[in-house]
């Protein structure tokens, strides 16, 4: 009985006492590591919300930082437990590897998806051209971006495909240039022409005086001279201008008899006498 004692002494002293210091500090690291980490994760919030970033940007974030935390935490945590953590962590790289390769086209769309939230070369609402498509954006996610064309159909787009080309933002600036263009026979009056281009610009509100409108002639075409129309307008009011405006020169140019010819070419035919 005695020999018993002595080994469940040695028992005690030797595996479970050691054991439960160390599962009591294990307890503590990961109970302390885990409230340090929500504070961290609870600040890098609060200042990304304070730099007015995208709220799906910074909710995602959170959550990335957050297990990374959380994982730090739990790999502290086994170690103070005795656990040799040098293989997990390997194994954990090596697992990470294998996903990233396994995935590089979702986490190139999910690193441009970040640039472009981080970035905001364009917001929800504006109407942009990005890897040959245009239309209003509906939604920036981290993997894609959704648009609506004018003709409203939904189109979803991938984030790598919009950030490695142009990206074209009509919506960005305040004011737009309106350019266009009217061809004029040659044998009407480009003066008169301009007259009525000017005073058809001016007539109209839409207009801006701050940059000038501008009409000059752009160029001698095959079958016609062309005057370039150069006005500034709201980029609200781009499109519905240019209709008008364009519908009201037509109309002008033919209460005023200036013709917008059509293209045709001079045919010179030659008779040759033949034996």
């Amino acid at each position: 009985m005695e020999f018993d004692a002595q080994k469940v002494a040695e028992l005690v002293d030797t595996y479970l006492i050691p054991w439960g210091i160390n599962l009591v500090f294990a307890l503590l690291v990961f109970v302390i590591g885990r409230l340090i980490a929500k504070g961290i994760v609870s600040l890098f919030g609060k200042l990304m919300s304070k730099s007015k970033y995208d709220p799906m940007l910074v909710n995602f974030l959170e959550s990335i930082l957050s297990a990374l935390l959380m994982l730090v935490v739990v790999v502290a945590s086994l170690d103070q437990l005795g656990v040799d953590t040098t293989s997990l962590v390997a194994v954990l790289g090596a697992a990470g590897l294998a996903i990233g390769l396994s995935l590089k086209d979702s986490l190139q769309n999910f690193a441009a998806g970040v640039m472009l939230l981080v970035f905001r070369p364009f917001k929800a609402g504006d109407y942009v051209e990005i890897a040959g498509t245009a239309g209003s954006v509906k939604a920036i996610g981290i993997f894609t971006t959704d648009l609506i064309t004018p003709d409203n159909k939904h189109i979803i787009v991938p984030n790598g495909s919009i950030y490695g080309d142009n990206i074209t933002n009509y919506s960005a600036m305040e004011k737009r240039r309106v350019d266009m263009v009217f061809g004029i026979g040659y044998g009407d009056d480009i003066r008169k022409a301009k007259q009525i281009l000017e005073e058809l610009i001016e007539a109209d509100e839409r207009v801006l005086k701050d940059p000038a409108p501008v009409i000059v002639v752009g160029e001698l075409g095959d079958s016609s001279v062309n005057l370039w129309v150069r006005p500034w307008t709201l980029t609200s009011d781009y499109w519905g201008f240019k209709w008008d405006f364009t519908e009201a020169a037509k109309l002008k140019f033919d209460e005023q008899g200036i013709t917008i010819p059509f293209p045709q070419r001079d045919v010179h035919l030659y008779q040759t006498d033949t034996e």
